[in-house]
């Protein structure tokens, strides 16, 4: 089945998942109505469990059942599930390597109506700096499906960041998911723009609108962490420059975790991020991002600002 929203294709995954593998729990943390684990709670109840309103405890509990063979997947917006569990996070989870998958739902500016307090624009930044932790933005929800798979698979701590609104896919749906592996969704050959999570269809967007004077290559990194160092050096290596599209901070995101690949490499590059400020409230989705300058046209201005140096 296709989906348009990430939220509900990782909650049905994961209940398909819980079908076979009785492995799977899932924690909560008062928000399973919007996280979607309030689907796994209906199918499994007795491998859901509703945590409260304290993403510390939650974390710790997961831990616990990790440490029991289970594979405990939390849940709760991006802002608390990395923020208000960090020393969990950190010292329990990653320092011991156990198989707990934390999901940061409603990320980036996806929960427009709440403000920069439910606005996680530093979440890929604080998480890719915790050694041993996969980070993982999928580009859509057809692609969510498999990444979903796919860290299930996988044994260790891994962050999966999740938008809260409907958008178009732009990959295709069973496309095979390989964590650590960029994808060229269209090629081209003069800029490069690496983008990760809905900065990607707005990418292919922008290349389309600028095709007849600019060939640009459009790179989903839906793994911000692992990064395959050879593939991104390989994929900038006859271009001009590289553009960074990314619903998250400049500092310590996409275009960051880029821009330490390519440091040797002397290709210039521009950023199109939230720029080191915290979000706000808005009206729609649309007009919030269109405020921080997460467009389309934000792409096309970087791409012909790259073309001219």
């Amino acid at each position: 089945m296709a989906y348009t929203n990430q939220r509900m294709a990782y909650g049905n995954t994961l209940v398909e998942l819980g079908r076979e593998d009785k492995r799977i729990v899932v924690l909560d943390a008062d928000l399973g109505g919007s996280t979607m684990g309030k689907l796994f709670e209906t199918a499994y109840p007795e491998r859901h469990f509703e945590m409260g309103i304290a993403e510390a405890n939650m974390t710790s509990v997961a831990a616990g059942l990790a440490q029991t063979g289970k594979i405990p997947f939390t849940n709760s917006f991006a802002v608390f599930a990395g923020g208000r569990a960090y020393d969990q996070i950190r010292q329990t989870i990653a320092i011991g390597k156990l198989n707990v998958k934390i999901c940061g739902s409603s990320s980036g500016m996806s929960d427009f109506g709440d403000g920069a307090t439910h606005q996680a624009v530093e979440d890929l930044a604080i998480m890719r700096a915790i050694p041993n932790m996969t980070v993982i933005s999928p580009a859509d929800a057809n692609e969510t499906v498999q990444a979903v798979k796919a860290v299930v698979n996988m044994d260790g701590p891994c962050y999966i960041r999740l938008n809260r609104n409907d958008y178009e896919n732009v990959t295709t749906e069973d496309k095979p998911f390989e964590i650590g592996i960029p994808s060229v969704i269209k090629d081209g050959s003069e800029i490069v723009v690496f983008a990760t999570g809905i900065m990607v269809g707005m990418a292919l967007e922008a290349a389309q609108e600028v095709k007849d004077k600019i060939s640009v290559k459009v790179v989903n990194v839906s793994t911000i962490k692992p990064l395959d160092k050879e593939a991104i050096i390989n994929l900038v290596k006859d271009c001009k420059a590289v553009v960074t599209a990314e619903e998250h901070s400049i500092v310590g995101g996409l275009g960051s975790a880029i821009s330490e690949v390519l440091c040797k490499e002397c290709k210039p590059i521009e950023y199109v991020g939230v720029m080191d400020t915290f979000g706000s409230s808005g009206h729609n989705y649309k007009d919030v991002l269109n405020y921080y300058g997460l467009t389309k046209e934000s792409i096309v201005k970087a791409i012909e600002k790259m073309m001219v140096l």
